[in-house]
């Protein structure tokens, strides 16, 4: 791999002897990984039965590639995910029944293990400043199954007047310089300049302050990046040590990883608390881990000139739920989905949200999926939503048909099918997986998968 000579010099100073195997490490194959999903009911065989090996650090990680078609992946039982960035997560460790921030969560590897680590319990409020990002975040934490996580499209700016010191843990997976995904997505190189670093943390900062803002006194923050900077490294978290009342938490390091290096920064030896993962030591991309916990006292703030407020900015309108819909509702779930017990529903144009616990006013808030997707009403009828379904277990309903293989294939194809049993809608599962649902008419299957998911 062809590196630029600035950064091959950068990196020849800070790690003297290590650079030759560093640099050779570029020229590797870069590592595959995914983990598989404790919300569901079972073991996704198939997958595991592909992987090369075990990530010790993680309980449910792998080694392996996943295919992007597989009924395992389609399902949610699996997500695929660079090794390294697992330990993220691991870092965070939520507990059911927390509230959590993932910062800037796209494309939400890092928010489905901290929902799953939370055994969707509590609240996770996973947000994306860019649009389409956010998209694609909410997509994967729908198929992952969770009933307990928020979507928003917000800057962290904005985001901080809405949470006052609300979270008790906050990720914040910054943007950064990308040197750590090199080997990975070789494009990231054309971007680097030596200034790139630096113009990346200052970014950060910024990212981080709002984050302050928004930890409870006793909370904790976890910040990393993938990058080898110093700059969006040691020096931000020496940065966050000297502005605000934190003390860093010691992670606990697995074989290949490393100390943080206090000599790159002000030579504070806290900073050898965080972790470092770099590609010539351990099995996967670069990566750096940093986890504080804010003292009881409250925020101390860093000055920083006021934004100005963004004009026009749309804000989609969510409604109580009406005395119609409420009835169409309650006798779809009566008949079909009898055990859900809902907690706040609220409608969004003709779609119906299930709003968690711990959010209650998000009137002036750009979200995207206030909580679980059940379903969108027509006229006179509701139809369920996949999401509703990928949340769902089979035992969850009396209303379940089994199909093959084949039959998931032509299901995710758009096609109808041909099967016996009770009419009405019905939740399709196959192997074990959730899928979706479909509507019995006489004995044939009207399909109900999302026709942008098809293929």
């Amino acid at each position: 791999m062809k590196l630029p000579t600035a950064f091959i010099e950068k990196y020849r100073q800070l790690l003297g002897n290590e650079t030759d195997a560093f640099l050779a490490a570029f020229d590797q194959p870069s590592c595959s990984g995914f983990r598989t999903n404790p919300l569901k009911n079972g073991q996704p065989d198939a997958t595991l039965k592909t992987a090369s090996g075990k990530i010790e650090y993680v309980e449910n990680g792998w080694f392996g590639k996943v295919d992007g078609k597989s009924l395992d992946h389609v399902t949610g039982w699996v997500y695929s995910q660079e090794p390294s960035a697992m330990y993220v997560g691991e870092v965070v460790d939520p507990q059911p029944g927390e509230r959590v921030l993932d910062l800037c969560a796209a494309p939400g590897g890092k928010s489905t293990h901290l929902i799953a680590k939370m055994h969707d319990e509590g609240l996770l409020v996973a947000n994306e400043i860019f649009r389409k990002r956010a998209n694609i975040l909410a997509e994967n934490l729908e198929r992952w199954g969770t009933r307990h996580a928020v979507v928003m499209n917000e800057s962290p700016a904005d985001l901080e007047k809405q949470f006052p010191q609300f979270f008790d843990r906050i990720l914040v997976d910054a943007p950064c310089s990308g040197e750590g995904m090199f080997r990975k997505e070789p494009a990231g190189i054309e971007y680097w300049t030596p200034d790139y670093p630096s113009e990346c943390a200052n970014r950060q900062r910024k990212i981080l302050s709002s984050a302050m803002k928004m930890l409870k006194p006793g909370g904790t923050l976890v910040y990393s990046t993938c990058t080898f900077a110093p700059e969006e490294d040691e020096q931000n978290a020496a940065w966050l040590l000297d502005n605000y009342d934190l003390t860093m938490e010691p992670i606990k390091k697995y074989a290949g990883m490393d100390d943080g290096r206090p000599e790159w920064a002000d030579g504070n030896p806290e900073l050898s608390r965080a972790v470092r993962l770099f590609p010539h030591h351990i099995q996967g991309e670069g990566h750096f881990i940093a986890k504080f916990r804010l003292q009881g006292g409250s925020v101390m703030p860093v000055s920083a000139k006021k934004k100005s407020k963004k004009k026009g900015k749309q804000r989609a309108n969510h409604n109580s739920i009406t005395k119609e819909q409420r009835t169409l509702f309650e006798k779809f779930a009566a008949q079909t989905m009898p055990s859900y017990q809902a907690n706040h529903l609220l409608t969004y144009g003709d779609q119906l949200y299930d709003l968690p616990k711990g959010i209650d006013e998000i009137a002036q808030m750009t979200i995207l999926r206030p909580g679980l997707h059940l379903g969108t009403f027509k006229k006179n009828r509701f139809e369920p939503a996949l999401a509703w379904a990928l949340a769902s277990q089979p035992t969850d309903t009396d209303h379940v048909l089994s199909i093959t293989l084949d039959q998931w294939r032509q299901y995710v194809h758009g096609d109808t099918l041909q099967l016996s049993g009770e009419p009405g809608w019905q939740l399709l599962v196959c192997q074990g997986h959730v899928c979706g649902w479909g509507k019995l008419v006489g004995q044939t299957l009207k399909n109900f998968y999302p026709k942008g998911l098809r293929f």
